[in-house]
């Protein structure tokens, strides 16, 4: 029986703008300021490659997973959840599942917000010249400065938020929509220009060395579970984006010919992020394991003695900002439309609540950078708990809870009808990988972490 539910937040209008959307979600800081900087820390090629294998083997399945579970629910992850529950006639407390996409795009948000906040920063000191023939420590001296002031650090994050809470307000086709029809263009436009730059470093093949060439040695149990959450956090999977976004997509659209079109650019975005960052960080005798703050203590060096660095660095932190905003529209939008759906908000309170309260957890990741830099948990900040608990903790449970329901829990009928693939073999193929391969390799990678392997 065909399965005709809408959503009531609408849906998106045509195959392209839910490409666009989806895109957006994947596409952000994730790949352009962390997938670079994880990179740099793991060591190059050998991380790269296992990065590329969880997208390919676990990403792409669980992605799919998840976009048919939300087109079959058709509302906000909780209430999607517990529809699909009752239909397959299982065990209620899967519809916790939603609670944890929902929480985790809210906390992913409140950390991510302050970083586009130094980007949104850092277009302006571009514009400005404070990177002009500025050495490696002033530039260093730059970016602590910044970081050690909670009232600039509040102001960019506001800022942001404000931003962003003011697309979501606006609805799925007059504000998501519209908003990531021009968003993700002038991504790519800025990605090609930058590309064209770093072919004109000196050490641009080196920096592609050091991207492509595997070292084995350098990778650790952690670094793989790194490069999944990675795979996870890059293609917004396990944080309730993907399931709300397809709540609006029209059954008319594939959802696989949509996942691997949305996980090849998203992935392509990453990579050709580390060859505009690598050959500028080698061409200036400086280091690619210098962690979060990379792109911002780093590159400035660079436009700052360039050529045209002055256009070239503003370009890049637009770049950046623009990533950031078609990302955090998809990070809010699950708690909006629940609060939409299950408390009766119009989507202007919805957006002002859910962003009001991920601005206000935000502050913890502000501080952390200053005033409460001492204070630690498990040796680490608050900022970094909490990318360490979403990123590699939060999303690959997520991600495993999502293959576990879709590949055994959800009615396979259901499945097959929202999937609509070409032939058998490609359906055994997709169950082959979500009921065994996926859940597996994300629960041998914990094993080993937690050091039972």
């Amino acid at each position: 029986m065909t399965d005709t539910k809408k959503s009531p937040q609408g849906e998106w209008s045509s195959h392209s703008a839910f490409i666009m959307a989806a895109t957006g979600s994947a596409v952000g800081l994730g790949n352009i300021w962390k997938f670079p900087y994880i990179t740099g820390e793991n060591g190059g090629g050998a991380f790269v490659l296992v990065y590329l294998l969880c997208v390919a083997l676990i990403g792409i399945p669980i992605m799919m997973s998840e976009t048919l579970m939300g087109r079959r629910g058709r509302h906000n992850p909780v209430t999607t959840m517990e529809s699909l529950t009752a239909e397959a006639k299982a065990d209620e407390h899967w519809h916790y599942l939603g609670w944890m996409g929902i929480i985790a795009g809210i906390l992913i948000l409140s950390y991510y917000s302050v970083i586009a906040g130094w980007a949104s920063a850092y277009v302006l000191k571009a514009f400005t010249g404070s990177f002009f023939d500025a050495d490696a420590a002033a530039v260093k001296q730059l970016f602590a400065d910044f970081i050690a002031s909670p009232v600039q650090l509040a102001f960019w994050h506001t800022a942001f938020m404000l931003a962003t809470m003011w697309i979501v307000k606006q609805g799925v086709n007059n504000g998501l929509e519209k908003a990531l029809r021009w968003l993700m263009p002038s991504l790519f436009v800025l990605l090609i220009l930058l590309v064209g730059y770093a072919m004109t470093t000196p050490s641009y093949f080196q920096g592609l060395h050091f991207l492509f060439t595997p070292d084995f040695s350098k990778l650790t149990g952690n670094s793989i579970l790194t490069a999944m959450g990675q795979a996870f956090f890059s293609l917004g999977i396990g944080m309730g984006a993907v399931m709300v976004y397809g709540a609006y997509l029209p059954k008319k659209i594939s959802i696989t010919e949509t996942v691997v079109v949305v996980s090849i650019a998203d992935t392509v975005v990453a990579l050709l992020s580390g060859i505009i960052i690598f050959p500028i960080v080698f061409s200036n005798g400086l280091q690619p394991d210098s962690g979060p703050g990379l792109i911002f203590e780093t590159l400035p060096i660079a436009f700052g003695s360039m050529i045209g660095g002055w256009l070239f660095g503003i370009l890049f932190f637009v770049m950046l900002v623009l990533a950031a905003l078609s990302s955090s529209v998809a990070l809010i939008e699950p708690a909006v439309a629940w609060l939409i759906e299950t408390r009766g908000f119009n989507r202007e309170k919805a957006s002002l609540y859910a962003g009001s309260v991920t601005w206000l957890i935000g502050f913890a990741s502000i501080f952390s950078f200053n005033s409460w830099s001492g204070f630690k948990i498990f040796g680490q900040t608050l900022f970094e708990l909490l990318d360490y608990v979403t990123a590699n903790l939060m999303l690959p449970i997520g991600g495993f809870a999502i293959a576990m329901f879709a590949g055994r829990i959800m009615v396979r009928g259901h499945s097959e009808q929202e999937l609509d693939l070409p032939n058998p073999l490609t359906y055994q193929i997709w169950q082959l990988l979500i009921k065994y391969l996926a859940p597996a390799a994300v629960f041998l990678v914990f094993l080993d972490v937690v050091g039972v392997l």
